[in-house]
């Protein structure tokens, strides 16, 4: 399928350089199969739900993964992606060119790293020097790896270390938040609870490779980045257990589904799970986990822009987004959301 038909013109004015205050006030786009597009806010997400069914949401907490160091005299940006033992990540680098294997890099805060090994896709294995586990020095050196097109924009500072972070984040390990959960507060998981819609949480550790344009002209030409996630047995038995029961299985994000729809067999039953994961949802797909996604607006010729266009039908995403942008929503990562329901 080529991927200029995931393609979309918004205005730069649309892009949120800063989350909804609170975070549940934001806006939220329902669509249900093809019905008229309804504007709502997220707030008024428990009304939109019914009892027994069930959010999935994905704990991963985001790690300050993003590095400004120096190889010698040459400025070196590195945004870590993906853990390899307890002393190594996989990292893009930004002025690459600049580097060779066994080059040290000298990062803030008495950090320094040695460049290891290039991939093939660019990136590079950097070993971290010392005892100390990265996560810690991290939190010393590094800064949280907000999407280029807002720190492009405004650069990053402390307020970020909160909101981009969900009130679910548990597990160090993400280099992206999964947006879709920024918007919940707990107020609304009250108001979810005395609606008696259930919750459950999975693990994706997002990795940087999220934002990354799709270079390949069709889409069976892109290969897709893998990601570690895990569920556990009981929370898969419960979804089952939900499902069995006439309850509708809701992602919030486009990482829960993913994980979610990894983890599904034929059947639609779903398993503990505890791997890497490259699964790249296209039109055609045919879903077996879930019944319904919560996600926020997806850069046009994105994979997510895809997956969400084999949800719902590629036309019905271009209609959503076409009201969206003419209503004024807030769009990508701390912008505001939609309610995808087939």
């Amino acid at each position: 399928m080529r991927v200029d038909l995931f393609d979309f013109d918004l205005p730069t004015e649309n892009i949120a350089l800063r989350p909804a205050r609170p975070r549940d006030s934001a806006r939220l786009l329902v669509a249900r199969g093809a019905e008229p597009f309804d504007d709502s806010i997220v707030s008024e997400l428990p009304q939109l739900l019914e009892p027994g069914d069930v959010l999935v949401f994905n704990d991963t907490r985001v790690i300050p993964a993003q590095l400004e160091g120096k190889r010698g005299n040459a400025a070196i940006g590195a945004t870590l992606h993906k853990r390899i033992d307890l002393r190594r990540w996989q990292a893009y680098i930004r002025n690459a060119k600049r580097l060779s294997t066994g080059d040290r890099i000298d990062f803030p805060a008495e950090v320094q790293a040695t460049a290891e090994h290039r991939h093939d896709d660019g990136s590079w294995t950097l070993a971290f020097a010392g005892d100390e586990p990265v996560e810690v020095l991290l939190e010393r050196a590094g800064n949280m790896p907000l999407p280029p097109y807002i720190a492009r924009k405004r650069g990053t500072d402390e307020q970020d270390r909160e909101d981009y972070q969900t009130m679910f984040a548990a597990e160090d390990g993400a280099v992206a938040a999964p947006t879709a959960a920024l918007h919940f507060t707990p107020d609304l998981i009250a108001a979810l609870d005395e609606r008696g819609v259930g919750r459950e949480t999975l693990t994706l550790h997002v990795g940087a490779g999220t934002f990354l344009p799709v270079k390949a002209e069709d889409t069976d030409d892109h290969a897709m980045h893998s990601e570690w996630g895990r569920i556990e047995p009981d929370v898969a038995r419960r979804l089952n257990e939900a499902r069995a029961r006439g309850g509708r299985i809701i992602a919030v994000g486009t990482t829960s589904l993913r994980l979610l729809e990894s983890a599904a067999r034929p059947d639609g039953t779903i398993e503990a799970f505890a791997g890497d994961t490259d699964i790249f949802i296209t039109p055609g797909y045919a879903f077996r986990a879930v019944d319904g996604l919560m996600t926020n607006f997806h850069l046009p010729k994105s994979t997510l822009m895809m997956l969400v266009s084999a949800l719902v039908g590629r036309d019905r995403i271009m209609a959503a987004y076409a009201h969206a942008i003419a209503q004024d929503y807030r769009f990508y990562s701390y912008g505001d959301s939609s309610l995808l329901l087939p």
